[in-house]
């Protein structure tokens, strides 16, 4: 093994930079309770916020408030949840069912609901990304 490993550990060198791990704190559920289960789930978009700390307050109640109540109310989503990190950070994870029904909640409604929640207000720095799942990987 030792050989094999170190072509594979050679051909992967420099592949990933600057690694980060950080626990979030479960807060509350997006929808229903959240599951770490996959095989009914072919998008997944996932949101950290970093928040100013004044607003920390205003930002929790928008996502249980509005933001919870939108994306649980639109067709196709599955499930999600809503965790905390320290330093005012926040993760929003949501599942979906396609990426035309997460599509069709981003074309109709974000824009509306970030207006409502005073979105840009609360938050300082925001990243994230959508996975698409892979069906023959899940288990």
């Amino acid at each position: 093994m030792a050989r094999s490993h170190d072509r594979l550990a050679t051909t992967q060198s420099g592949t990933f930079k600057d690694a980060q791990v950080k626990l979030f704190e479960y807060r509350f559920d997006v929808k229903t309770g959240f599951e770490p289960r996959f095989t009914d789930t072919d998008l997944i978009r996932v949101a950290l916020c970093r928040v100013h700390e004044e607003r920390v307050e205003h930002f929790t109640l928008m996502q249980e408030k509005v933001w919870n109540p939108a994306m649980a109310g639109s067709p196709g989503m599955i499930r999600g949840m809503f965790a905390e990190a320290p330093e005012q950070e926040f993760l929003i994870l949501s599942m979906w069912r396609s990426a035309a029904e997460h599509g069709k909640y981003r074309t109709e409604r974000v824009e509306r609901l970030a207006l409502r929640a005073q979105t840009e207000a609360d938050i300082a720095a925001l990243s994230g990304d959508i996975v698409d799942l892979e069906p023959s990987w899940t288990v």
